[in-house]
């Protein structure tokens, strides 16, 4: 569908599935070239072509050496404005602009706005502030002020704080996660799902997110109370700070409000189980949303339908066998065959669909645990030091 869009991103499968499904021409640039993803479409792995050298700056370096003449990021540049406008320059950006991203990614200036204009936001400080203005009668989760995907919050019980790091009251609900599209003035939102968080049937600990459901396990009632005000929320957020294209918000849902945690002003990880339960072509709405055109989203004839994705981690240092049958068993994110993945990283990512969500998860947590054994059973564990995969 005429010229290649680039994708940029810590990990470009879904990405590049969802625009490849959708018709479009691409070149991933990601940190792995997993075996699905070099199955899709031409990319180049840093990982493999540069020795695993260097972070997100990296795969910028070699971005400007890539002819195309539009470009999308994914995970890990939403954090470095810099790097987007590196990214951006002689070419059109599909995605939110760098000054979209200081400003959406400033804890402080997103809680002022959600605030001004009525939405829930949970009482947040930075380090310098909490010892002394946060109520130790509360919950109170530390939290980087650049993180992602849940790397790094811990519980914090008061004290010294150092480093980049906010404390922001631990809200108790369901973990959800709004997508959505804008053209920098409205938005229109796509679905919401529930998120895995520290699934322990998936090898996830502590906040880490392991994956989303679709829809969330809420009944209808409570579902389209929360739909309305996930959209609520990303038409503001659209409005507010100009965003354009896909985004996702995280928040929790709890006492019939949607508590905001954070803006992700990029395509996120639900996308794909969003595009599967909703039959929505997100990609093809990313990038006419970018251009100024919101989709509008007629009702899916199709019977309702869930769909589930969940990030198998690994509980000890394993290696991998032959993984070249996986992408039809409904694996995602392959590793090389042979492919070393330590403790505490993810191996794989497993997809579901099931008529409802409550049967999504129990298909996503059985396959799991079979996984796991097959895994076991296969490579044996490697308990000795093993060159580090650091997937997102």
């Amino acid at each position: 569908m005429g010229e290649p869009i680039l994708l940029v991103s810590v990990s470009a499968r879904m990405l590049a599935e969802l625009a490849v499904g959708g018709g479009y021409d691409v070149v991933a640039l990601d940190r792995f070239g997993d075996v699905d993803l070099q199955r899709l479409c031409p990319s180049v792995s840093v990982l493999r072509e540069l020795g695993g050298r260097g972070g997100m700056a990296s795969l910028v370096d070699v971005a400007e050496e890539i002819g195309a003449p539009s470009v999308t990021y994914g995970a890990g540049l939403e954090n470095k404005p810099g790097l987007v406008a590196r990214l951006a320059q002689g070419r059109t950006l599909l995605g939110c602009s760098p000054r979209t991203l200081q400003r959406v990614r400033d804890p402080l200036v997103l809680g002022a706005s959600l605030r001004a204009a009525g939405l829930a936001y949970p009482p947040t400080f930075g380090a310098a502030d909490a010892p002394r203005h946060a109520d130790r009668s509360r919950r109170w989760l530390r939290k980087p002020v650049r993180g992602g995907g849940g790397r790094g919050v811990r519980e914090w019980q008061g004290g010294a704080l150092r480093g980049d790091v906010l404390v922001q009251e631990r809200i108790s609900g369901l973990a959800c996660s709004a997508a959505a599209v804008a053209n920098g003035r409205s938005a229109v939102m796509l679905g919401v799902s529930e998120q895995l968080v520290g699934q322990r049937a998936l090898g996830a600990r502590g906040y880490a997110w392991c994956g989303n459901v679709v829809p969330p396990r809420l009944g209808g009632a409570e579902r389209r109370a929360l739909a309305a005000a996930a959209q609520e929320v990303c038409a503001h957020l659209a409005a507010d700070f100009e965003l354009r294209g896909l985004f996702g918000v995280d928040f929790v849902w709890a006492r019939e409000r949607a508590w905001v945690l954070e803006v992700n002003p990029r395509p996120t990880g639900s996308l794909e189980c969003i595009e599967a339960a909703h039959g929505v072509g997100v990609f093809a709405a990313h990038v006419a949303s970018c251009a100024g055109r919101l989709p509008s989203l007629a009702p899916d004839p199709r019977p309702p339908r869930a769909a589930g994705k969940a990030i198998l981690f690994a509980t000890q240092d394993v290696r991998v066998g032959d993984t070249g049958r996986w992408p039809a068993r409904g694996i995602r994110d392959v590793p090389h065959p042979g492919e070393r993945i330590r403790a505490g990283h993810p191996i794989c990512t497993l997809i579901s669909g099931q008529d409802t969500p409550q049967a999504v998860l129990v298909d996503l947590e059985t396959r799991a645990a079979g996984f796991r054994a097959e895994l076991a059973l296969s490579s044996g564990s490697e308990r000795d030091a093993l060159a580090q995969r650091p997937r997102p």
